[in-house]
């Protein structure tokens, strides 16, 4: 440990003769784009041919293409959940169907999301775009570590919109005031950019952590008359295509007001669409599901300015969680002691250091041993087959009604129910040919069992207030 460490030194002693400006970025901005329902095959880094997404492109090309990224859950609320929380949605008792209008739970006041844990340390921090994590007062974007917020908290299906239909529509909310109702969808992509504009520039001379869940490409879509018909996939390529070009005006503007070289980008997708169009793109399954398009979803991270390695596609195994440890590491901050997280600090994988989610053991960066922080007592069954490594990076399946339906160790997938079935991603990625083998099937198994137990003795409270006891309950 000791020899390792001690060349961990000398290369950072060398990264600041060959790049002293990276060094001194000691508190990065970062910006996360979430962008909901887009599908692992609808960008052009991803092998869209039905729409061009130049700006997207461009990130991929000048940073980190994530091929084997999963989001937190095939569906919108809890995948948000496990985001901002670090934990699988599960863990924090939001792992179940979405939050609607008339629900009373969220994300308990005793986590600390990933908002709080930059305020705590000097950030400036927004929430622009789509919400959908609880709509009583200690749920709200405000009482969860953001500065400021901007957009709906709601989605806009006629699930959701029947619930607003006496008071005039969904609003558009900025913090507690309604900015204008009803929200139009067609409309949504640009104000939400504006927004994040006007807060990039305001904060420029300040770091600051941008949080913006686009409301697009949910369904209703709502594409502005000027990308109507720019596609050729119908509207939702159409809503892409606007995307992208909101993706652009937001990194020129990083770069004209002077901050691109200090900023952490990350662009994904909250769950999958559906599956793939031609022959070479293999993956089956729609959002809901935990087939692979239901689940893993395109993820970018880009910041050439704070060392992340340019035009690099990598195929670790990477998720929605992990991105609260490694974004905390690029800036210099420690996950508070105690504080039990499922994700994993990829930041050596980010820059280079490593191709692999390197072990906790190794150390290699500021919150790589958070994982340990998770139980580890396998017992004799299971504890010569599966090390902790191994089930520290398996990523555990979740359906959208919450149950725990399949695992991934490395090139392995396990689907538990409704019997067995185990497939070789690596060789057959579209999940069309069960493999036997009954040693790695035992271990997957092992990691699903353990997980189980971990869950049933880790899981946290869910933040819930009392049932409303009037016909008219605040839904904003």
């Amino acid at each position: 440990m000791r020899h390792l460490r001690y060349l961990m030194l000398l290369t950072a002693l060398q990264v600041m003769v060959d790049a002293p400006d990276a060094v001194a970025v000691s508190k990065p901005n970062v910006v996360f784009i979430l962008v909901d329902d887009q599908g692992y095959y609808d960008l052009g880094c991803y092998g869209a041919t039905e729409v061009k997404t130049p700006h997207i492109d461009a990130l991929a090309d000048g940073g980190v293409r994530l091929t084997d990224y999963y989001a937190a859950a095939p569906i919108c609320s809890p995948s948000r959940a496990g985001l901002l929380t670090g934990c699988y949605p599960r863990r924090v008792g939001l792992a179940t169907w979405v939050q609607r209008a008339d629900s009373r739970i969220g994300i308990h006041s005793d986590e600390l999301t990933i908002a709080e844990l930059f305020r705590q340390n000097g950030y400036r921090t927004t929430c622009i775009g789509k919400w959908h994590l609880g709509f009583h007062r200690p749920f709200l974007p405000q009482s969860q570590g953001f500065d400021e917020y901007f957009g709906l908290l709601h989605n806009l299906d006629p699930v959701e919109t029947v619930h607003f239909e006496e008071s005039g529509g969904v609003p558009l909310m900025r913090g507690d005031e309604v900015e204008k109702r009803p929200a139009d969808p067609a409309e949504l992509t640009r104000l939400y950019t504006d927004e994040a504009i006007a807060f990039v520039e305001r904060n420029k001379d300040h770091p600051f952590f941008l949080y913006l869940p686009h409301t697009m490409l949910h369904v209703p879509l709502g594409v502005s008359r000027e990308f109507r018909g720019s596609s050729q996939f119908g509207q939702y390529g159409d809503a892409i295509q606007e995307l992208d070009h909101h993706v652009g005006r937001l990194m020129n503007a990083l770069k004209r007001f002077g901050i691109e070289e200090r900023t952490v980008v990350v662009y994904a997708s909250d769950n999958g669409r559906g599956p793939g169009r031609n022959e070479t793109q293999t993956l089956r399954g729609r959002k809901l599901s935990t087939y692979e398009a239901g689940i893993r979803v395109p993820c970018i991270a880009w910041g050439p300015g704070v060392r992340i390695r340019r035009g690099y596609e990598s195929h670790a195994i990477v998720h929605a969680m992990d991105w609260y440890p490694t974004l905390a590491s690029l800036a210099g901050i420690e996950v508070p002691r105690g504080r039990v997280i499922d994700g994993r600090d990829i930041r050596p994988l980010l820059l280079g250091e490593s191709d692999v989610v390197p072990s906790p053991s190794d150390e290699l960066s500021l919150n790589a041993s958070v994982p340990h922080r998770r139980p580890w007592n396998p017992g004799l069954e299971w504890r010569e087959i599966i090390s902790r490594d191994e089930y520290t990076n398996a990523f555990f399946y979740h359906g959208s009604h919450g149950a725990l339906a399949a695992v991934r160790s490395g090139r392995w997938k396990l689907y538990l129910n409704p019997t067995l079935t185990l497939y070789d991603l690596e060789s057959d990625p579209g999940e069309s040919r069960p493999v036997s083998n009954g040693r790695i099937a035992r271990k997957l198994r092992g990691m699903a069992v353990l997980f189980q137990e971990e869950m049933r003795d880790g899981t946290r409270p869910v933040g819930a207030v009392a049932k409303c006891k009037t016909a008219r309950c605040d839904k904003r």
